[in-house]
């Protein structure tokens, strides 16, 4: 055998060799599809959620009146634009003022009275002090008509023992300091009532004299707060706007009484909120002070800025609506109560091993197709994030070949060639 034979021998044993140690891939047909796949790697996503509502106003505020008072006139009507402070209607105060006038008579003469009380209480107070001195006048008077009269009675004792006298008179004399004696007594009676009666009457802010001079002073300030209240309630006869915004409701006309009905609807709408609806899926992650965009159909190319006020939970155990609250600037008043409008709003980012978010299966998100080698498998994901572009995806190795668009229509197993395509 030639060198040239024994070569080629050598060649086909190690291949054959080879065949038997080594499982090999099975080569794509000359007319398997092209397919175009991706490398999972790491990225990161800034999802986004869209979420549908309406416009509200900021303040919607309705105005009614407690006066039962005929209207004399309304200023404005439905639409009208109106200001803080801004008189809207006036009703009838005629009878309002004619009870003004009267308890303004009123608290003049209780006024009056409590002057005179005072003077009256002083002059009370001056007298009584000069009949506690007058009585005080009478006890020491009368001590020192029974001090001369018990004197007297022990000369005619003397003079009786010897002889000079007869016994009528003295005895007259005992009986004139047993007067002396009770005059004194009842003085003394006289000064402690006076004394008391002072005490009793007191100052003119204190005792008797001055709880008549706070009655009669009292009766002023009532009367005065029953004139103030008459005019608090002509004050509100003149009904005002509360803040600036829309006349969006009038029911009231010239000659009708208020009753208990709105008599007015504001909306203030210089600053409005985009209430928009999602599920606990949309809002997870959203907070307060994010950006969102709003959109509207009724005003095509206009997107409006604004920022995240409120998320406010469902209102009914199980439900599953949730309302975000956008605050959006309206200066320009497009945007108006009512109009249905779409908002975007920014989540918080996510890092992960990206995919193509067309490379779903289907709208669960949950199954995506990759190339192994050259056959076709489809694997189960979970998506974590998604963007609009790239999702954040689990279940999957970093580097698969991921099949770029889900709905190719690819089966398992079936051979393609893969075409890798950088990931965007």
């Amino acid at each position: 055998m030639t060198h040239t034979h024994l070569a080629a021998a050598s060649a086909v044993l190690a291949v054959l060799l080879t065949s038997c140690g080594h499982k090999q891939q099975p080569a794509p047909h000359a007319d398997a599809a092209v397919v175009p796949v991706v490398a999972v790697q790491q990225g990161t996503v800034s999802p986004r959620t869209t979420l549908s509502g309406i416009i509200a106003p900021l303040q919607n505020v309705g105005i009614t009146s407690s006066l039962a008072e005929p209207t004399a006139a309304v200023y404005v009507k439905e639409g009208d634009r109106v200001s803080r402070g801004q008189q809207l209607a006036l009703l009838d105060t005629a009878d309002l003022r004619a009870q003004l006038a009267q308890f303004q008579a009123t608290v003049s003469s209780n006024a009056a009275k409590a002057v005179q009380t005072y003077d009256q209480a002083g002059l009370t107070i001056i007298q009584n002090s000069n009949t506690v001195n007058q009585a005080r006048a009478a006890v020491r008077q009368a001590q020192q008509t029974l001090s001369n009269d018990s004197v007297n009675l022990a000369r005619y004792a003397a003079l009786l023992r010897q002889g000079y006298i007869a016994q009528l008179q003295y005895d007259q004399q005992a009986t004139l300091v047993r007067n002396d004696q009770q005059a004194v007594s009842a003085a003394q009676v006289t000064l402690q009532n006076d004394i008391q009666q002072v005490a009793a009457n007191g100052t003119t802010s204190t005792g008797l004299q001055g709880s008549m001079v706070a009655s009669a002073q009292a009766a002023t300030q009532i009367s005065q707060a029953q004139a103030d209240q008459i005019r608090v309630e002509i004050a509100k006869a003149r009904i005002v706007s509360p803040i600036d915004g829309i006349i969006v409701n009038r029911n009231l006309n010239p000659g009708e009484f208020p009753g208990t009905r709105q008599l007015f609807s504001i909306q203030q709408v210089d600053r409005v909120y985009a209430v928009l609806n999602g599920s606990p899926g949309q809002i997870a992650g959203m907070v307060n002070g994010s950006t969102a965009a709003i959109t509207s159909s009724a005003l095509p190319g206009k997107t409006f800025t604004g920022s995240v006020e409120g998320i406010l939970n469902a209102l009914n155990p199980g439900s599953t609506n949730f309302v975000v609250k956008v605050l959006l600037a309206n200066s320009a008043g497009l945007l108006r109560p009512g109009m249905a409008v779409s908002g975007s709003a920014r989540l918080p980012s996510a890092s992960g091993l990206l995919v193509p978010d067309t490379a779903f299966l289907d709208t669960t998100n949950s199954t995506v197709q990759v190339v192994n080698g050259s056959l076709v498998q489809t694997v189960k994901v979970t998506m974590v994030a998604d963007d609009g572009k790239n999702a954040v995806v689990t279940g999957v190795a970093p580097g698969t070949a991921v099949v770029i668009n889900g709905q190719s229509g690819l089966t398992d197993g079936q051979t393609v060639a893969p075409q890798q395509v950088a990931q965007r």
